[in-house]
């Protein structure tokens, strides 16, 4: 069994830290060097839940996407939501590593991931980085799909391909319009509209995405450069495809080292919505899509959670 040191040298190899935005927490957060690793687990939020599956399954290493503190703190008390997360990890001899912007931005990162889960080719970086002399690393993924498609389509695939949520696929624009080029970004993305603009693409999936930004960017794409659709999805649904494919890295460095690690993607749901109440006082708007958050629940299933 390898060191944990020897694992984190080759996540941070796949995922370095100098590589994560100035404000981002990254890195290893619980572990001691010394420690062996046969067991990692993968999620996208270290909440309690995710630690006690780990502890469940015997890990020796949570590699998650979010940061477990983003902020200064001044206690670790048990009392805490976070304190007890950290108390239960050394309780059980479990490491945390986290890998977020420095993950964003990767080649292949969480963007990449994203396109693949939507079955959509790759073809640059919606904002490149200009440290790679290569191109292929930077925020977001410019694509195309594989196939002709619409909107209404488009949306249908996400909300079939990713994970299932309370919220499921919001669409801003004509669901009908064709979508020749698709830019995704992964977790909050109404930051990267200018980006957006700038490329000329027929549709952004991202996720987060708010009233008065979406408001302005619809309006300033109608004049400026034509009809553009916006699909906002859960962020943590946008994000959980990174874990299979990280975890498939990972196993691909196990096998080649011969660590014989064994590799879990976790796949609870810990996106902080649990339910969706379509209004009943009225019919739902025209053009309703597939999958999509407009649909009431039915009479025989009013909870409107998660399958």
């Amino acid at each position: 069994m390898p060191r944990l040191s020897e694992v984190i040298a080759a996540l941070e190899n796949l995922w370095p830290a100098e590589r994560a935005e100035s404000w981002d927490a990254v890195g290893t957060v619980v572990g001691e060097p010394d420690q062996r690793v046969a067991r990692v687990l993968f999620a996208v939020d270290p909440v309690q839940e995710i630690v006690d599956e780990a502890v469940g399954l015997g890990a020796d290493l949570l590699v998650t996407h979010h940061p477990l503190y983003l902020r200064g703190t001044t206690t670790v008390a048990a009392s805490t939501f976070k304190g007890r997360v950290v108390h239960t990890l050394i309780k059980n001899d479990i490491a945390l590593h986290v890998a977020h912007t420095n993950a964003d931005t990767a080649d292949p990162g969480v963007s990449d991931a994203l396109a693949g889960a939507l079955d959509l080719r790759v073809v640059r970086p919606l904002v490149p980085d200009p440290t790679d002399p290569d191109g292929r690393r930077g925020l977001g993924r410019v694509c195309e799909p594989l196939h002709p498609m619409t909107v209404r389509d488009l949306a249908a695939r996400a909300a079939e391909r990713l994970p299932v949520t309370a919220q499921g696929i919001r669409v801003a624009g004509d669901p009908d319009a064709p979508v020749r080029t698709v830019a995704v970004s992964g977790g909050s993305g109404d930051s990267l509209f200018d980006h957006v603009r700038a490329v000329g693409v027929d549709a952004f999936l991202t996720a987060d995405l708010r009233h008065h930004p979406a408001s302005e960017f619809m309006a300033t794409a109608a004049r400026d450069a034509g009809p553009l659709a916006l699909l906002d999805a859960a962020h943590w649904a946008t994000e959980w495809p990174w874990c299979e494919l990280a975890a498939a890295q990972l196993d691909e460095i196990s096998d080649r080292h011969g660590w014989d690690l064994r590799v879990h993607v976790s796949k609870t749901v810990t996106d902080p919505w649990t339910a969706h109440a379509a209004s009943s006082a009225r019919p739902s708007p025209t053009g309703a899509l597939p999958g999509s958050a407009v649909r009431a629940p039915s009479d025989s299933d009013t909870s409107g959670a998660p399958n």
